[in-house]
């Protein structure tokens, strides 16, 4: 008698599945498919992602092991390595982007009172990007080099709450100032980038949708130098310049003034030359700012750690980007839990102890508690010693 839920179930119970349906008809992602719907397939890959499978063949493996489990798992469809392997070819990978989307609104309506790491009131954004390295020889439609492909992902992360707000997979030749024509730009919020984004033209576009962005500025920039301000050293800043380019490419690129910055960073021992089109914010606000953008490098290097986006289930185009975006939708799901339960855990803790406990038909409250572990006695204790020790 099956009685209560399995951990994975009341998990994927969060998910707002209607919407996910309607994503699903918008694609015609179960048009004349029988059997392993869309659904189906991405509960298999979630928990493929939540226990940190190594292939379909193990995915299949472990489903094989716990056939009675499978049902109350919201699973309606035998689980096969060809049911798997057609899937990844032919379940359109725009319908977990798209859906990925709505879980980031949930979070975003979760964490929208929480602070950004310099405690602005506006939006914090940093821009970044990783490189995965892939097999030439099977992945031939991502050129990167000779000798091998690769995918990018691209991602702007808002710093309230570390949620992926934009997502964008491309082969490993697309440059990353590339991404800036593809995004939209949120009035009053701050975008934080490296050099890789340098480009006066698309920073013009960040300025006049009243956005502000904060880049690191390059050695051979020709800049004129207007007037500087006073600034105080004990803070790191050396200095504080209002400058505008060169009168060769000012009017065709961007016409407007920037803002200099030269900061010192004590515990790295470097210093940095920073450009930002905000006037008003303190010079040490803006280099916090810098220093925040390092937050999408961690994201990146949690992501590649503790989610299945480096060793892909198939080869094709469909099922690199099906598997990427499933995981995002995975981490979002983890986000939206933490905030929803109020756990104090982080997400590397939660993710480990979940991922041992999808079978156990516990609250996840419970299974999440620390004080269930310190509490939870076994018999053991009742047992007499035969040794002093």
């Amino acid at each position: 008698m099956h009685n209560g839920q399995y951990i994975f179930t009341r998990i994927m119970n969060l998910i707002p599945w209607e919407q996910f349906q309607s994503i699903v008809a918008r694609y015609q992602g179960d048009y004349r498919v029988r059997h392993f719907r869309c659904s189906d397939y991405f509960r298999v890959m979630a928990f493929a992602q939540l226990t940190y499978r190594a292939s379909l063949r193990d995915i299949v493996s472990c489903f094989q092991a716990l056939p009675r489990k499978v049902y109350h798992m919201g699973i309606r469809s035998p689980i096969s390595l060809n049911n798997l392997s057609q899937a990844a070819r032919k379940r359109d990978w725009r319908i977990f982007a798209d859906f990925a989307k709505i879980l980031v609104d949930q979070a975003h309506v979760l964490y929208r009172n929480d602070e950004n790491p310099v405690q602005l009131k506006t939006p914090v954004f940093a821009l970044d990007s990783t490189t995965i390295d892939l097999c030439i020889s099977l992945f031939f439609w991502a050129p990167f080099r000779k000798t091998k492909s690769a995918i990018k992902l691209h991602t702007l992360l808002n710093l309230q709450g570390n949620i992926p707000d934009f997502i964008l997979i491309s082969d490993g030749k697309m440059h990353d100032v590339n991404v800036l024509d593809k995004m939209i730009f949120v009035s009053g919020g701050y975008y934080v980038m490296d050099r890789g984004y340098w480009d006066f033209k698309r920073l013009y576009k960040i300025h006049q949708a009243k956005s502000f962005f904060v880049t690191r500025a390059k050695r051979n920039t020709k800049l004129t130098r207007q007037y500087s301000k006073k600034v105080d050293k004990t803070t790191g800043v050396q200095c504080v310049q209002i400058v505008v380019l060169t009168n060769l490419i000012r009017d065709t690129n961007y016409p407007e003034q920037f803002r200099r910055i030269r900061f010192y960073d004590v515990e790295r021992n470097k210093r940095f030359g920073l450009l930002t089109n905000n006037m008003t914010l303190p010079a040490k606000t803006i280099a916090d700012l810098y220093k925040s953008r390092w937050r999408g490098e961690l994201f990146f290097k949690w992501i590649k750690q503790h989610l299945r986006i480096k060793v892909f289930y198939g080869t094709s185009e469909n099922a690199v980007k099906s598997q990427i975006g499933i995981a995002i939708c995975v981490y979002l799901i983890i986000t939206i839990l933490k905030k929803e339960l109020k756990l104090s855990q982080s997400l590397y803790q939660i993710l480990q102890i979940l991922s041992l406990l999808q079978f156990e038909k516990i609250p996840i409250i419970q299974a999440l508690n620390e004080n269930f572990y310190r509490n939870n006695k076994t018999n053991s204790h009742k047992q007499l010693t035969l040794f002093d020790l």
